[in-house]
């Protein structure tokens, strides 16, 4: 089968499924003779599993961990479990981190007068020197998204 029916079966770009292919995520299938790939029935259940991997937010590290689990039929279910608790706390974290965003930002919308006048407490306060992240509570700092700087 070519690239376009395994692509509509997998619900993956034609693009992605060539990318997986480019950094050795799945196996390239043969070629026929006119240089088009050429796919087996197997080749689509690992594909429907990234896409399900990726669309759990799963990197492409992650999902080579993964894939090799499930491809693996002695594999551990705790390794499996392992790494979706990871995966788990990591969502956790950036939810606390968006939540403590949310709150600045609302503190943000709250300080503009929404008037006429150009005056703005919100390019006031992006434009100072100060950190507008450290005048959050500190309960709330711990929480805030790190920086590219920072990252």
């Amino acid at each position: 089968m070519n690239i376009s029916d395994v692509a509509e079966q997998t619900g993956l770009s034609v693009k992605t499924i060539r990318y997986y292919e480019s950094i050795s995520l799945v196996s390239s299938p043969a070629r026929k003779a006119n240089g088009y790939r050429d796919y087996a029935a197997e080749d689509i259940k690992p594909l429907k599993f990234l896409r399900q991997a990726r669309q759990l937010d799963f990197s492409i590290d992650e999902c080579r961990q993964l894939l090799k689990l499930y491809m693996n039929p002695l594999r551990k279910s705790a390794e499996v479990r392992l790494l979706v608790e990871t995966k788990l706390q990591q969502v956790d974290r950036q939810i606390e981190e968006m939540v403590g965003m949310r709150a600045l930002l609302g503190e943000l919308v709250a300080s503009c007068p929404d008037d006429d006048n150009p005056d703005c407490a919100i390019i006031d306060t992006m434009a100072s020197d100060d950190d507008v992240v450290a005048s959050m509570p500190a309960s709330k700092q711990g929480n805030r998204p790190k920086s590219r700087a920072e990252a």
